[in-house]
């Protein structure tokens, strides 16, 4: 029966380049046998958690990954029990309903803030950095934090919501740069007070605080790496809180992660040890769930953009590892590792986006001016 299993998985990824025991950085070795009728019982999530446990070991997981997804192996391996069970639960249950909202906090990010402080570089912008014109991870991310703030018009003086403050990178830029009062808001404790530490002295407000619980007006709106974690049951909610705190000529930019097709479920493996609850939104989602709240303004792709970020904080990570590693764990170190360069492989198929969308009430008049 193993021996069938091993067959199974040769045919699947020997013609697009990978072999077992091969030679290439992407090619994998088998440590447990018993990986083999792991991952056709569990698909992703097999394939995730043997990892973790050392059954198998690959030199460039991102090269693995790219290679997996740019030839649609996921879908030949077809849908296991996990799979099934999430997308079950998805649609019986509102994983993402308020009294769920600050599990993804606790779960992820509130994991420790040496860790993200170690990965993500000075700015702790935890999103897409835009690397059109920059040459380290700084410099990206504050390239797109300033894209951001440009593309929303800010003005000394305005007021504005940030969904999904963060540790207050874009609070910081923003309040720093540009003269304006943040609100920023999280479901993360930890993110609460290094957000606030590092905002001290600026005209900003960091809250622990649902988006559902916002009741007040604001010149302009932004979201950035938030909305993968409200669920399609909740996007009409998410609008229209928006919409209701948005003064009659503001802006809302949204920046998320999105699918190439409309799913109800995320990756099994993702969603059971990185963001539970997740859901990545396709174009098409959202542009139903905005009908009659929003005027699409703009739509602005740089997903191949986060191939670079990731692989930059994978360095970060490795860097940093020997000072993190008597607080983490060796488990911790290899699902770490598989997450980020996962992701960027994903990124580099152009498996998933990363959407920038601008959004306004009734429509800029004359016309919205486009910013790269």
């Amino acid at each position: 029966m193993e021996n069938d299993f091993k067959k199974w998985v040769d045919q699947i990824i020997e013609p697009i380049g990978i072999k077992i025991d091969g030679s290439n950085p992407w090619d994998i070795r088998i440590i447990n046998p018993k990986f083999y009728n792991r991952v056709k019982a569990q698909g992703s999530l097999g394939l995730g958690e043997s990892y973790m446990d050392g059954w198998w070991e690959c030199d460039r997981l991102d090269d693995f990954f790219y290679r997996i997804l740019s030839n649609g192996i996921y879908e030949k391996i077809g849908l296991s029990l996990p799979i099934l069970f999430d997308i079950i639960r998805a649609r019986l249950f509102n994983l993402q309903a308020i009294r769920r909202a600050f599990q993804v906090g606790e779960k992820h990010y509130d994991t420790g803030n040496d860790l993200f402080k170690a990965m993500l570089g000075k700015t702790m912008a935890y999103s897409c950095g835009y690397w059109k014109s920059a040459k380290s991870l700084d410099k990206a991310q504050e390239a797109k934090l300033d894209l951001i703030c440009k593309k929303l018009n800010l003005k000394k003086g305005q007021r504005i919501l940030d969904i999904g403050c963060g540790w207050g990178s874009f609070a910081f830029h923003a309040a720093k740069n540009y003269g304006v009062k943040v609100v920023g808001i999280t479901v993360s404790k930890e993110q609460l007070k290094l957000a606030q530490e590092i905002c001290k002295g600026l005209p900003v407000e960091i809250r622990l605080q649902d988006y559902r619980q916002l009741n007040e007006k604001f010149d302009h709106i932004v979201s950035i790496g938030m909305f993968e974690h409200v669920g399609f049951k909740n996007y009409k909610t998410f609008f229209n809180v928006a919409k209701n705190c948005l003064k009659e000529n503001g802006l809302f930019l949204l920046h998320t992660i999105g699918s190439l097709k409309t799913k109800e479920n995320v990756e099994p493996w993702t969603n059971k040890y990185i963001f539970p609850n997740g859901m990545l939104p396709s174009l098409k989602t959202i542009s139903l769930h905005i009908e009659g709240s929003f005027i699409i303004e703009d739509v602005h792709n740089f997903g191949a953009d986060y191939d670079k970020t990731l692989m930059a904080w994978y360095k970060n990570f490795e860097t940093a590892w020997p000072e993190l590693k008597n607080k983490y764990s060796p488990k911790f170190y290899r699902m770490w590792k598989y997450y980020l360069l996962s992701c960027a492989g994903a990124f580099r198929a152009r498996d998933i986006q990363l959407w920038q969308i601008v959004l306004s009430p009734h429509g800029v008049k004359g016309g919205y001016k486009s910013i790269r």
